[in-house]
């Protein structure tokens, strides 16, 4: 690789990186993904997995956030209408930490900043009816009804890079960078893995870390007295056997006046979180806490009827957020806002990026490229926000006559098995409809749709599999699991 220099070095494979990957090679610059584990390994796969404008941000003003965050909502619906999709959230009336007033202007406020798209088969706007549900213990309480849309995260990241892989990224997994350095108008990125280092050029790069967007700039001695700061904030969740009906999510006002969302998962789960805890520690050591599982247990059980105690919890998972640090005393009052940081060197670009949230991810990545092209002295436009993802090429208000179209091609597969495929892998799933299944690895998982995982979306464990590129690791057990393991280890050694 001595003569191979890449126009744009991207380190880290979360959303920002993916993101900015892929918009990279849509404007034809050659461009190196860098990442020390897999994709979304970290906290791009640990989100509460919303697409949404940030109803709560309205509250400490942040309007340009929340307008820029609507917008984004309906561009990715267009371009993933398989991995994203409408949700309605009810929201039950606290007087005690928020006035109905308050509420009923704040959703006025989110309306009125989503009219200028379209309202096709997506959101719509919020209304307030007396309280229907057997779930709540307040009989009589006034509900808030609005729409908003739910991802699944670590897919997002992967068919992004799966799409910048297709149109000539180079992708680097379980790969450090252990040092970045600059001379004759490059800079040097040393990477190494298990087995070996090596050396690339580039022209620019992104410093895409997240959580160790800091220590990256600090270990390669490029740290600067103008360099933001970045608090990292760890948000946990909890996963229990599904126990509220309907089909709808929950929006759950604390006496804190933080946000807890109980939202139905993986069609037997329900999925509750997030807290907001300050952290110190090493990013890869987070983990939930005795306190926030605590937290968390209470948020519900204030609301409902049905008691849910530590025993029914059968899974839980944290991520370190890196957000800008803007010097705010209360975690949960940080801006989910980002700041790109430059560095230079002569003519050489290095662009970090702090802070940032899951529904702009894409905005976020066209900003950056521009700073590059405009470093490069390229002139080309930003095409991310109609280009569909990796099986996501049929219209949002087609997606139930496509899976239609699924069970009727392939009547020999159980249609919620379809319909689960269709979630992950959208017009994809045809290639792992149409091969034998193989070996079982329980629930509906098949040797299918693992060798395609292995050859397609560079999966290599069973935790690669189970818990990022699928969700299968909920519904199946021990045995399973390390059947999968096995399969892996020898599949992947023979390759």
């Amino acid at each position: 690789m001595t003569d191979n220099i890449y126009d744009v070095a991207v380190i880290g494979a979360g959303v920002n990186g993916a993101g900015i990957a892929r918009d990279a090679v849509m404007r034809s610059l050659k461009t190196v993904l860098i990442e020390q584990g897999d994709i979304a390994q970290a906290t791009s796969s640990a989100s509460t997995k919303l697409i949404h404008g940030g109803l709560r941000y309205l509250e400490y003003y942040d309007f340009k956030l929340v307008r820029e965050s609507l917008l984004e909502r309906q561009k990715l619906l267009n371009i993933a209408p398989h991995i994203i999709w409408p949700l309605e959230f009810r929201l039950p009336h606290q007087p005690n930490v928020r006035p109905f007033w308050m509420i009923r202007l704040g959703l006025y406020l989110y309306d009125a900043l989503s009219l200028s798209f379209s309202q096709k088969n997506t959101v719509g706007f919020s209304r307030t009816f007396k309280n229907r549900s057997q779930d709540l213990k307040k009989k009589d309480q006034k509900i808030i009804s609005y729409r908003d849309c739910w991802v699944d995260d670590a897919r997002l990241v992967i068919l992004n890079v799966k799409d910048a892989a297709l149109q000539g990224l180079d992708v680097y997994l379980h790969t450090r960078c252990e040092n970045i350095s600059y001379r004759d108008n490059l800079w040097h990125v040393e990477i190494k893995n298990k087995n070996e280092t090596k050396h690339i050029k580039a022209k620019t790069i992104v410093n895409a870390a997240g959580p160790w967007v800091h220590k990256l700039l600090q270990e390669s001695a490029l740290l600067a007295p103008s360099t933001p700061s970045v608090r990292l904030v760890q948000g946990s969740h909890i996963i229990v056997p599904r126990y509220l009906t309907g089909d709808h999510a929950w929006i759950l006002q604390q006496p804190d006046k933080r946000i807890i969302f109980a939202i139905p998962y993986e069609d037997e789960f329900t999925l509750i979180g997030t807290t907001e805890t300050d952290v110190t520690d090493d990013p890869s050591n987070a983990h939930i806490t005795e306190q926030e599982i605590d937290y968390l247990l209470s948020a519900v059980n204030n609301y409902f009827e049905t008691q849910i105690t530590r025993n029914d919890v059968r899974h839980t998972y944290s991520g370190v957020r890196p957000l800008f640090d803007d010097k705010s005393q209360d975690a949960r009052a940080v801006t989910r806002d980002y700041k790109l940081y430059e560095t230079r060197r002569d003519n050489a670009l290095m662009v970090s990026v702090f802070g940032g949230k899951l529904t702009t991810y894409r905005h976020l990545a066209k900003d950056v490229v521009d700073k590059l092209c405009d470093n490069l002295r390229v002139e080309k436009e930003c095409t991310t926000d109609h280009r569909p993802l990796p099986g996501g090429d049929v219209d949002v208000a087609e997606v139930h006559n496509y899976i239609l179209h699924l069970s009727q091609n392939f009547p020999q597969h159980d249609q919620k098995y379809i319909k689960r495929l269709w979630r992950c892998y959208g017009t994809q799933a045809q290639k792992i409809l149409q091969s034998p299944q193989g070996q079982h690895f329980g629930a509906d998982l098949f040797q299918a749709e693992v060798d395609y995982l292995v050859q397609e979306e560079w999966a290599q464990s069973a935790e690669d599999i189970l818990f990022r590129r699928t969700k299968c690791g909920l519904h199946i057990t021990n045995r399973n699991h390390q059947d999968l393991e096995n399969y892996l280890s020898t599949r992947i050694s023979h390759e």
